[in-house]
């Protein structure tokens, strides 16, 4: 049995990994710190059908204060998903939680897995944000990297200190870089989350720029399958990967999208764009296809549709 840790595992992509480990059979060591950066509950509720399944074991408490050498002894993968989220969020005096959560909470796990004896993957989750306003769309891996926020700027710093422990240590690496995950659970203050949460209380929401802006999305599932095959796929290491929905869509284009899926208009108020916003993203897949096998599954709209049912379940159990 392949035992596995997932850290960030309360999170958005991280319950979704941990269930589908549990399904294939892993033991499963879920790590969180469940800090506040949103409602704790949401967190929690993540993780219910986890914490029913004998083979999953969670650990809750600040990643740099484990016993990592201890909890590391007889671990296969490990899938590092926990980080400071929120491209808006990062500027000012919030800063020091991505420095901390995103750079000095890797290097710490990274430390741990110079001596790892039965590691044979750490997949660490980075971001399409780590590109900025990218040169060339679709953006291969091979671009020059030009974050244009703070977030971006510590999730590429974090992907070169996996590539120094890769290089030096020969710490098994794959780098996944998300392009906008969506899907149930998505966190709330994604954008997805905030427009059907406002169309469920007939509410405005807020599009920051001209409502052209395009964004390449993907699926959780597709996500999660791109772990799952870069943790056991013997070319992935040392390799970056973008994972990405196949296809870029314009945020108008999205809206009313989810118009047709609710059968009704959502009220909008046009903002100035976002200080840290990229005006377009576009993952050129095609290493991914050709290495991992990985073929996204779920069309926008389906996906969508998925998101706005669990949606409108989920509020009306959790507090507001």
């Amino acid at each position: 049995m392949a035992v596995s840790i997932v850290t960030g595992a309360a999170g958005f992509i991280g319950s979704h990994l941990v269930e589908m480990l549990l399904s294939r059979g892993d033991r499963v060591i879920g790590i969180d710190e469940f800090n506040d950066y949103y409602a704790i509950e949401l967190k929690h509720q993540n993780l219910s059908a986890a914490l029913k399944h004998s083979n999953f074991k969670l650990i809750t408490g600040e990643m740099q204060t484990l016993n990592w050498s201890e909890l590391l002894d007889d671990v296969d993968f490990i899938y590092h998903q926990a980080a400071q989220a929120g491209v808006r969020s990062s500027w000012g005096q919030g800063f020091r939680s991505y420095t901390e959560r995103n750079i000095n909470t890797t290097q710490i796990l990274l430390e741990a897995t110079k001596n790892a004896k039965s590691l044979k993957r750490l997949v660490f989750a980075s971001t399409s944000s780590i590109y900025g306003n990218a040169e060339t769309l679709p953006t291969q891996e091979s671009l020059c990297p030009q974050p244009v926020s703070p977030y971006g700027i510590t999730k590429l710093a974090a992907e070169r200190l996996c590539w120094l422990y890769y290089q030096n240590f020969q710490v098994p690496i794959t780098v996944l870089r998300y392009f906008t995950v969506y899907g149930p659970r998505q966190r709330p203050d994604m954008a997805f989350h905030k427009f059907f949460k406002a169309a469920l209380t007939d509410e405005v929401v807020e599009i920051y720029g001209d409502g052209k802006q395009t964004r390449d999305f993907t699926f959780i599932s597709d996500a999660v399958g791109a772990n799952l095959a870069a943790s056991t796929v013997n070319a992935s290491v040392g390799e970056t990967f973008n994972i990405g929905g196949g296809s870029r869509v314009a945020l108008l284009d999205v809206l009313k999208t989810m118009e047709d899926i609710i059968g009704r208009p959502i009220k909008r108020n046009y903002r100035d764009f976002g200080l840290g916003d990229a005006r377009h993203t576009a993952a050129d897949v095609t290493k991914a296809r050709s290495i991992l096998g990985y073929n996204p599954q779920v069309s926008l709209k389906e996906g969508l549709t998925q998101e706005w049912q669990w949606l409108q379940s989920l509020y009306k159990h959790i507090p507001e």
